[in-house]
C-alpha cells in the first residue's frame, strides 16, 4: 500500500521560512518523480514544484527563486524548503508520486499558514 506522509505545515509570519517533508512507503522510490502541489481555497490545485528521479526540477513560477525542492533517496523522502514566504503562499500543500499517467499518489495534505 502507498503512504505518502507530509509534515512540516505551520503558521509562520510574512518572510518567515518552513522546510516541509513527504515520507514515502510502498513504492521504488527512487524511480518516481515527486513533486508538491498546493490549493487554496476558492482556488485551484497549482504546481509548486516537481523532481525527477534523476533530481531535475521544475517549479511553478510563484515559487521561483524562494522555494527548493529535494530528495532523498535514501530515506525515501521529498522536502520542500520555502523561503521569504508571502500570505499568498498559505495553503494545503499536498505531495505527489508519479511514475506514470496512470500511476500517480497522493499524501492527505498540510497546511501551510503565512499571516501577521
Amino acid at each position: 500500500q502507498v503512504q505518502l506522509v507530509e509534515s512540516g505545515g505551520a503558521l509562520v509570519t510574512p518572510g518567515g521560512s518552513l522546510r516541509l517533508s513527504c515520507a514515502a512507503s510502498g513504492i521504488i522510490f527512487k524511480f518516481y518523480g515527486m513533486g508538491w502541489y498546493r490549493q487554496a481555497p476558492g482556488k485551484e490545485r497549482e504546481l509548486v514544484a516537481v523532481i525527477s528521479g534523476g533530481g531535475a526540477t521544475n517549479y511553478g513560477d510563484s515559487v521561483k527563486g524562494r522555494f527548493t525542492i529535494s530528495r532523498d533517496n535514501t530515506k525515501n523522502t521529498v522536502y520542500l524548503l520555502m523561503n521569504y514566504l508571502k500570505p499568498e503562499d498559505t495553503a494545503v500543500y499536498y505531495c505527489v508520486a508519479r511514475l506514470a499517467t496512470s500511476n500517480v499518489h497522493w499524501g492527505q495534505g498540510t497546511q501551510v499558514t503565512v499571516s501577521s
